[in-house]
């Protein structure tokens, strides 16, 4: 697994049982390199929402087994998931997630501070500056646009360095020009800061940004193109 941030390896998801049963994702083997910013495309119902959260150890799988560097996510206990989605972990979400009662620092260091670790100032300082927040850390959300409130979810997710970023439709609540500086900053964050990003998306205009994407169809990779294809 060197090399890689994140792994699906002959990975299975099935809801329900007997006739009713639906086959989520059907034997997929997929791996995300570090430093590469990856689309996971599809339909509705083709399983690209159900990867991404078995990827992130959000969901469980039921067959074959899901990697997040070397670590074996299949194998851990619930508290033991719970520590690895917090500490190497990042999430950008469509609907922001922020706490309105704090502002925009506030929110951005939560998850450290829950965490009880300290953010690395220097690296802050560049998240900060590289989102152009500087001048909106003590402005709470409904101060802020949408593009602010996602540029805000996003330093959240990357200012305690994690192995991967997952993003989940997060330009699905934007206007166009508020989503093409999220994604200017999601392709910055993977060219000049070395993170690793695997966005969920229906929209093509949001996949041109990255480097790989992966399109499902039926739980199954049905085309795949870009750097590592």
């Amino acid at each position: 697994m060197d090399g890689h941030a994140a792994s699906a390896v002959d990975v299975v998801k099935v809801y329900g049982r007997g006739d009713t049963a639906v086959r989520a994702l059907d034997h997929v083997t997929l791996d995300f390199p570090r430093g590469r910013f990856t689309a996971i495309m599809g339909p509705s119902g083709s399983g690209k929402s159900t990867l991404m959260h078995c990827l992130a150890g959000l969901d469980t799988v039921d067959g074959g087994r899901v990697h997040i560097g070397r670590t074996d996510l299949t194998g851990l206990s619930d508290a033991e998931l719970t520590r690895l989605r917090r500490d190497r972990v990042g999430f950008v979400f469509q609907s922001f997630n922020l706490l309105p009662t704090m502002n925009a620092e506030e929110n951005i260091l939560l998850g450290l501070r829950l965490a009880g670790r300290r953010p690395d100032p220097a690296w802050f300082d560049t998240v900060v500056g590289t989102l152009g927040l500087r001048q909106r850390l003590r402005h709470k959300p409904g101060e802020l646009s949408g593009g602010q409130q996602q540029r805000v979810a996003c330093a959240r997710a990357l200012v305690g360095r994690p192995d991967v970023v997952f993003a989940d439709e997060p330009t699905g609540s934007l206007d166009s020009r508020s989503g093409a500086e999220v994604l200017d900053f999601l392709r910055t964050s993977v060219r000049e800061l070395g993170q690793t990003v695997v966005m969920v998306t229906h929209d093509p205009v949001a996949a041109s940004y990255t480097d790989r994407r992966v399109v499902l169809a039926d739980g199954r990779i049905a085309e795949f193109s870009g750097l590592g294809a």
